[in-house]
């Protein structure tokens, strides 16, 4: 869990800024930068390693959305993806990324939704997802924020 928290802890501060106020990002960044134990503990959440052994990304998929407990039938939700910031751009969450859709596409799901934060637009897009509309996610009850819904069909 600690490992996961450091990933997110070092790429989001720095890959987020310019995408959000500093505002918005000094009361969001504790909340996005802890890892989810829930999420860790479903065995569809991935730490990606360097040769040397050291963590270079994380990210996974869930059954159902973050806000919700039921789920719809052949959608699964890409979650919590983050690079470490001396590993971006070398294809690390493209790994993740590609374990995540044949182990869903493996449990018979067909569909991929994710709540991009604004900076990650490209990297979904690059990864194919297709942006649905704006959306704001809440971290609390006073804390919104903005994200992109979007989606992409899972290869079989």
């Amino acid at each position: 869990m600690a490992t996961v928290s450091a990933i997110l802890a070092a790429s989001y501060p720095s890959l987020m800024r310019g995408a959000y106020p500093d505002d918005l990002l000094a009361r969001a960044l504790p909340r996005i930068t802890s890892a989810n134990s829930t999420l860790l503990e479903s065995g569809t959440y991935y730490l990606a390693e360097a040769e040397d052994g050291a963590a270079a990304g994380c990210g996974g998929w869930s059954y159902r959305p973050p806000e919700a407990d039921s789920r719809e039938e052949g959608i699964a939700h890409i979650r919590h993806f983050a690079t470490h910031a001396d590993w971006t751009g070398k294809g690390v969450g493209r790994a993740i990324f590609d374990r995540c859709e044949a182990d869903a596409a493996a449990a018979g799901f067909t569909r991929f939704t994710c709540y991009s934060s604004l900076n990650g637009e490209g990297f979904y897009a690059a990864l194919g997802f297709r942006r649905v509309r704006e959306i704001a996610v809440p971290l609390s009850r006073n804390l919104l924020f903005p994200s992109i819904l979007m989606v992409r069909d899972i290869a079989p």
